[in-house]
């Protein structure tokens, strides 16, 4: 099973700059995607279609906004769109598709960015999809939680730690919540197996186009997997060369 994570920052713009002929390389059996800000009908979906992926959208109530998708060449045995919180979901925040023994969750954590309010949002929300996930896992216990958690981790996934330790994303409580995370038998695939990597970022700011040349980035997305899934990862990489976006795409492989 081949994933990938990856926010598109708008499948629409994503599509104008050569998204759909990327997905034609067969880059993964499983694309989730983050922030596509587009409803399925708003999209040319017969082209990805036509590539052997089915696609399943939850899109946010608002234009334009937020919203996750899965477009996969495995047939899931079952979907569901959201996660069963009022304010999320209407924010399309977290798709979930079963295949087999193995459910797969895709979210696209808020992030804090825009003020306080939506800070604060943001560690409510971090509390509760944790809660929700160790209820999932006691009825599923092979569980991937994949998408754009909006968290650098430590030091090594941030190119200027210093500088950002006021800067939403890479707070301490934030940081924190990622080590209690982990700390519940949840594995980070990418930094399982390359430890002591540095420079391996996925999201580079806009507000500067020199940073991504300069690799001035942050690692902020991620597929975990519980700990039942160890044994059968077989790779983890980061994608900085895919430029459809201000992220790149992540990716891992599991055997089944």
């Amino acid at each position: 099973m081949r994933i990938i994570s990856y926010n598109v920052n708008g499948i629409r713009a994503a599509i104008n700059k050569g998204f759909v002929d990327w997905l034609a390389t067969d880059p993964a059996d499983i694309v989730c995607l983050q922030e596509t800000k587009a409803n399925k009908e708003d999209v040319a979906v017969e082209k990805i279609e036509a590539l052997g992926y089915h696609t399943y959208w939850f899109s946010a109530q608002k234009k334009g906004y937020s919203g996750v998708a899965i477009f996969t060449k495995i047939k899931p045995d079952r979907i569901e769109y959201g996660h069963k919180d009022e304010q999320s979901d209407f924010e399309g925040r977290v798709i979930s598709a079963d295949f087999g023994k193995i459910t797969l969750v895709n979210a696209y954590y808020p992030s804090g960015t825009s003020g306080e309010e939506r800070q604060q949002y943001k560690y409510e929300w971090l509390d509760m999809f944790f809660n929700y996930l160790q209820q999932l896992r006691k009825k599923r216990a092979n569980l991937i939680v994949v998408g754009d958690y909006n968290i650098a981790h430590t030091e090594i996934d941030i190119h200027d730690p210093k500088g950002n330790k006021k800067s939403s994303g890479f707070l301490p409580e934030e940081r924190a919540w990622m080590d209690v995370f982990l700390q519940n038998k949840w594995i980070d695939t990418f930094r399982y197996l390359h430890p002591e990597t540095t420079g391996a970022y996925s999201w580079w700011s806009q507000r500067f186009p020199s940073v991504r040349l300069q690799n001035k980035g942050w690692r902020i997305d991620y597929i975990c997997i519980t700990e039942p899934l160890k044994k059968q990862l077989l790779d983890a990489k980061i994608l900085p060369d895919i430029k459809h976006s201000d992220h790149c795409p992540i990716y891992a492989e599991i055997k089944t």
